[in-house]
């Protein structure tokens, strides 16, 4: 039984005009009509990977979390229901929607709609992206990572972690609790922050070409507004990303050259350098309220030299997306 990559994720937005602008001619994702109120974005040969509709509700509509056999729907659900957690079998019709062969759905303890599906439809039309890209880091690794608010991380992280099997890569205690989840070799496909608030952080997705990044946060920064962290290194993942103002009030980062660990040996650890290497300034924050101390973080990494190892082949991963293309 076990989660093995985050599918897709569905966000509630009236605003589906800038959402076609946004995900299609920034991020480079091909955009697909759902009708009137809908637009869907593929990244590769999933039929889709991300669906905003207009309709009431949290900005985050759900997360669904791809199992590797049908039988583990089962299995979760009996777990979940064991824990007291209400678990509701998904229609054909919400199937459908989903382009996935079954699912199920429930709530985590904050009230964030988790789907857990099997079998997703895959498509021989070709992925044609919205700009010119070389393609997204998709493949066994999902679709990239999600990150929430939480008010009580103690109070989620037995859902995820126990129930759930999501297992901790790593997490950092200042300048407020972080904890960040692999479910495959991805460094992280789930975080969660501390700030004790609810709702969306920011989801991730990873370009296959380090230009395509640097060009789309050139073509971020002609919009007023738009870049909401500049271009930076993560300590943790050591992904070289920038963050952008998505239309809906969340963040979407868009990098590259994140980090793949071995699942079987990765150790749960602290870390406490701050969250970037360098850059990441967040230009949304005023200076008393938590820029100046992200900054001078990573002023302090710099002075102690704390860097990145070289990047090292990862024949796991290559083999796996020798697959995916084969």
């Amino acid at each position: 039984m076990s989660i093995c990559a985050l599918g897709y994720l569905g966000v509630r937005s009236d605003k589906l005009e800038d959402w076609g602008d946004f995900a299609g001619k920034l991020l480079g994702m091909q955009k697909i009509d759902r009708g009137a109120k809908a637009l869907a974005f593929r990244m590769d040969n999933r039929m889709q990977r991300l669906l905003v509709s207009d309709e009431p509700g949290d900005t985050l509509a759900f997360m669904g979390w791809e199992v590797e056999h049908r039988d583990d729907l089962q299995d979760y659900a009996m777990r979940l229901d064991k824990a007291g957690v209400r678990v509701h079998a998904g229609t054909k019709a919400l199937c459908d929607r989903r382009f996935v062969e079954d699912l199920i759905w429930l709530e985590d303890p904050m009230g964030n709609r988790v789907e857990l599906f099997h079998n997703p439809m895959i498509t021989s039309d070709p992925f044609v992206p919205g700009r010119p890209i070389d393609g997204f880091m998709t493949g066994p690794l999902g679709m990239g990572h999600a990150v929430l608010h939480v008010r009580d991380i103690e109070a989620m992280l037995p859902f995820y972690r126990d129930l759930l099997d999501f297992r901790v890569s790593d997490y950092g205690l200042k300048p407020y609790g972080l904890y960040f989840f692999h479910v495959n070799g991805r460094h992280h496909s789930f975080a969660m922050v501390g700030s004790g608030k609810s709702g969306f952080h920011h989801f991730m997705v990873e370009f296959q070409n380090l230009d395509d990044v640097g060009q789309g946060f050139d073509l971020a920064q002609q919009e007023e507004g738009r870049v909401a962290y500049t271009l930076g290194r993560h300590t943790n993942d050591y992904m070289t990303s920038y963050y952008a103002n998505a239309p809906s009030g969340f963040f979407v980062e868009s990098g590259w050259g994140g980090r793949f660990i071995d699942t079987q040996t990765w150790e749960p650890h602290e870390t406490d350098v701050g969250p970037s290497f360098w850059g990441h300034e967040r230009l949304y924050l005023t200076e008393e309220g938590g820029r100046k101390q992200l900054r001078d973080m990573r002023l302090e990494a710099a002075v102690n030299g704390r860097r990145a190892p070289p990047v090292a082949q990862c024949p796991w991963l290559y083999g796996e997306l020798a697959k995916q293309d084969a």
